[in-house]
């Protein structure tokens, strides 16, 4: 899969380009998506990262769910490990990140959203956490950063339901910095990335590690997700959820015992 990279005045910008996919990610796509950002993270010349999706249609649209729906324990484990990896190495960059999120930011599209410093959304961006429709729980870190972002009762309502959230309402209720007509997110994402690059860089990463401390509980929570996720694999509600979706059909849970 894909992942550009370009760097130029101080600016990294990743790009999933895989359009024709809605830029959804498996495990190729997430290790590629890992290594840039450790590559990105040690450069000194990159002042602040830009994230974002190739198209006018989606940031990213998810995982792969056609993969993940005949995942057994093991890749379900690998999956779930991986994906808590490439989130929280963005989320631990030294530089600020700055998602500009073009489209569909779904499940894992907005766990990686949620786990930039800022995010800037175009008018046709759609949020949302449906995993539980799926039959698995939030993956990538979305249970514990979604609750921070918007706060645990809005967090609750979206993650239980998994409706989805278009820009002017993930604008009100704090899910997104800004909103944008498709054709300026971009200029305006890099106009602000421009803004940040010209402040003292080592104070930039400074205040970044104090803004951290206002989440310092934030591992146990991430580790909780994780082991919640992978014990999702193979699961009666994860295949039903799965396959319901790939058939295009309401999924049938059966009831707690």
């Amino acid at each position: 899969m894909p992942i550009d990279l370009q760097v130029g005045q101080a600016i990294a910008t990743i790009t999933i380009n895989e359009p024709e996919r809605l830029n959804a990610l498996d495990i190729a796509g997430l290790e590629e998506l890992l290594a840039r950002v450790q590559e990105i993270s040690v450069r000194n010349d990159v002042r602040v990262v830009i994230l974002t999706g190739a198209g006018e249609r989606a940031f990213v649209a998810g995982a792969d769910i056609r993969a993940m729906a005949s995942f057994d324990a093991e890749q379900g484990s690998t999956f779930g490990r991986l994906g808590h990896a490439v989130t929280r190495a963005i989320e631990l960059m030294p530089q600020p990140v700055i998602a500009a999120v073009n489209g569909f930011a779904l499940g894992g599209g907005c766990e990686l959203a949620l786990a930039c410093d800022i995010r800037h959304a175009s008018q046709n961006a759609v949020f949302a956490q449906p995993e539980v429709s799926l039959g698995i729980p939030p993956g990538w870190g979305g249970s514990q950063r979604l609750a921070r972002a918007i706060g645990p009762g809005m967090a609750a309502e979206l993650i239980y339901s998994g409706r989805r959230v278009k820009a002017d309402e993930a604008l009100r209720i704090g899910l997104v910095n800004a909103v944008h007509p498709l054709v300026e997110l971009l200029p305006n994402v890099v106009g602000l990335a421009s803004t940040i690059a010209a402040n003292s860089p080592a104070k930039i990463r400074e205040s970044k590690r104090l803004l951290a401390l206002v989440q310092s509980d934030l591992e146990s929570g991430l580790a909780a997700e994780e082991r919640a996720f992978i014990a999702s694999f193979p699961t009666a509600d994860q295949r039903e959820g799965m396959n319901a979706f790939l058939e295009k059909r309401t999924a049938r849970f059966a009831d707690v015992e």
